[in-house]
């Protein structure tokens, strides 16, 4: 299976959806939201930005998921 990209990230804070493309080689630590400016940080336990409150989780957990290591 092939490691999605694109990610919906939906602000917690406003409710605003925007689709982003994540970067294959590292997290996003830090992601301010286009329409309020919350700045967004993984919630506990988790490493990026995208896992905390994307559609799809960063490309390093779903290598993990199927298996590979990057």
């Amino acid at each position: 299976m092939d490691i999605v990209l694109q990610s919906t990230i939906l602000c917690p804070v406003c409710g605003h959806a925007e689709t982003e493309t994540m970067p294959e080689d590292s997290c996003v630590i830090f992601y301010e939201c286009r329409q309020c400016g919350t700045m967004l940080r993984p919630l506990h336990g988790e490493d990026c930005v995208f896992c905390s409150y994307g559609t799809q989780r960063c490309p390093d957990k779903q290598r993990e998921a199927q298996g590979k290591t990057s």
